[in-house]
């Protein structure tokens, strides 16, 4: 009996989604066996070259190039999900630090405070929505303060700004009108000081992310080698491959240049692709959560 697992190896197998590199690859592997299928033809039937052409021994390049190709795309991808990985992590603190100081402030402010309460149920969330806007260049939305007492705050923030710096910048004006109308005491003002700061080191990291791209000269040189590397292979395997090495040059171009363009897609977490951080669906958890919490 086939199990789950072995069922989802054959579903990904067999399944190709618009973020699979095959589909995007396709008509590049389609020119790619063409190509090889032009070779093989030229060498076996128009030029007939014999096993003793100088030709035959192309394959010990490819075995000597094989090794640094490998090692500068395990560079490249680690390289990439580091980015990935370090803004998954960010945002993972965003959702933490957010439930703390909603919990910090549920617990120092009263039950029946309730302007108070609906204010930070507003505006914590209202950061992260923020942040995915800025990061994602899109226009930051106001719908949680729409209808609100509170609407005439934010109402103040400058779209035209840095909306994530505004909208901390509002978090800690209220708090410190808080703590002037004796609210809150000095000692709670620093006990929630360390998560409204964790708020703008969240947005610099993620925009140190965002901002500082892979150097284009890296990248480059990369593809050109894989592009060479490739257009090379049929010239010396179709001695031992025949016209089998149309397949067999077209896998390994696959594989090659997958590699390549996952790393692409996955250096920028916040482009908004399939394979980046769920950044929204972060921002709406932290909605709920704050919710429940305050």
């Amino acid at each position: 009996m086939i199990s789950y697992n072995t069922k989802d190896w054959f579903t990904f197998i067999f399944r190709f989604h618009k973020a699979d590199t095959f589909r995007q690859l396709l008509p590049l592997i389609i020119a790619i066996c063409i190509y090889s299928g032009i070779i093989a033809w030229l060498e076996l039937q128009y030029w007939q070259l014999s096993e003793k052409s100088y030709v035959r021994n192309l394959p010990v390049m490819h075995s000597l190039l094989g090794f640094a190709i490998s090692m500068l795309l395990v560079f490249r991808t680690n390289t990439a999900y580091d980015r990935w990985w370090e803004g998954r992590k960010l945002w993972g603190s965003l959702v933490n630090n957010s439930r703390n100081l909603a919990m910090k402030l549920g617990a120092m402010l009263p039950e029946t405070d309730t302007t108070h309460r609906s204010f930070f149920r507003k505006a914590i969330p209202a950061y992260a929505f923020a942040l995915h806007n800025h990061l994602h260049k899109e226009k930051t939305r106001i719908e949680l303060f729409e209808d609100d007492e509170h609407h005439h705050l934010f109402k103040q923030i400058d779209h035209g700004k840095h909306v994530p710096n505004q909208t901390a910048q509002l978090l800690y004006r209220y708090v410190q009108q808080l703590h002037s109308e004796n609210k809150i005491t000095a000692e709670q003002l620093l006990f929630i000081n360390a998560e409204l700061q964790s708020f703008t080191d969240v947005c610099g990291a993620c925009e140190r992310i965002k901002n500082t791209t892979i150097p284009f000269s890296y990248s480059v040189f990369i593809k050109k080698f894989i592009f060479f590397y490739v257009m090379t292979l049929p010239f010396g395997f179709v001695f031992q491959l025949g016209f089998y090495v149309v397949p067999v040059v077209a896998f390994i171009f696959y594989v090659l240049a997958s590699l390549e363009l996952i790393a692409e897609e996955i250096e920028d977490p916040f482009s908004g692709d399939q394979n980046d951080i769920p950044t929204e669906i972060l921002s709406q958890n932290i909605h709920r959560q704050v919710a429940e919490l305050l």
